[in-house]
């Protein structure tokens, strides 16, 4: 009997260095609940961030719906069975792109609020990009589809969240005074009232981790790859 796996479809590139823990822990989920050799099914798109970035900051989303339905479409045309992009800033269109398309998109978004409020957690700070921390598609469906409030930082912690992220973390930078402000940062959002923190930046991960603070942390990244490991495993065997 062979065990059926989903192809997955990842868009990745939004930046390479969050791409590579993408690929590297799916298949290694994969292996630990399957054991012996077992790998996931990947297909991988990824894209020159250069080009999204610079349409990310000229406030041109359509034409990165655009873009992101087309890589969609090949990647089904390959036969992927449903996309994870590998971005928590991309899913700010994922409700546009989800509309456009015809397999599942795996949206980081509610994969993370199923986790919260299974902790029965009703307020959460909040970090990311500044598209995440102060878009709608993060504070808006949190509170209207799973009833959690969001804290968001001041204006200028946001500035320094998103700066740091894009000409740092997602050049490979993770430095000692960086985790130093953003543990700052993340003790101002408990001091709001905050209960737990979502690190809705796929790089936040790799400077902070659940032993630096006492409030549970959402590492956005594992839960979005677990939710897409659960949708590869299928039950059905040939």
């Amino acid at each position: 009997m062979v065990l059926i796996l989903k192809l997955i479809g990842l868009i990745g590139g939004m930046s390479w260095e969050n791409t590579i823990d993408y690929y590297r822990l799916i298949n290694e989920i994969v292996n630990k609940r399957l054991g012996t050799w077992n790998s996931a099914e990947i297909l991988l798109y990824s894209v020159n961030f250069k080009e999204v970035l610079k349409l990310q900051n000229q406030n041109k989303w359509n034409d990165l719906i655009d873009l992101m339905v087309i890589i969609c479409k090949k990647l089904e045309l390959a036969g992927s069975k449903a996309i994870v992009i590998c971005s928590n800033t991309m899913h700010k269109i994922a409700a546009e792109i989800e509309a456009e398309i015809s397999i599942p998109l795996i949206n980081v978004v509610d994969e993370t609020a199923k986790v919260i409020k299974s902790m029965d957690i009703e307020n959460v700070g909040l970090l990311g990009t500044k598209f995440t921390m102060e878009g709608v598609f993060y504070v808006e469906k949190l509170m209207k589809k799973y009833e959690i409030n969001t804290i968001i930082p001041d204006r200028i912690e946001r500035d320094y969240i998103h700066k740091t992220i894009y000409e740092e973390f997602a050049k490979g930078k993770f430095l000692e005074s960086a985790k130093v402000n953003f543990l700052i940062i993340i003790e101002n959002l408990i001091k709001k009232g905050a209960e737990g923190i979502i690190l809705g930046c796929t790089e936040l991960p790799m400077i902070i981790n659940s032993q630096d603070v006492n409030v549970p942390l959402y590492d956005t990244l594992r839960i979005h790859l677990r939710a897409a490991v659960d949708y590869a495993i299928n039950d059905e065997t040939i």
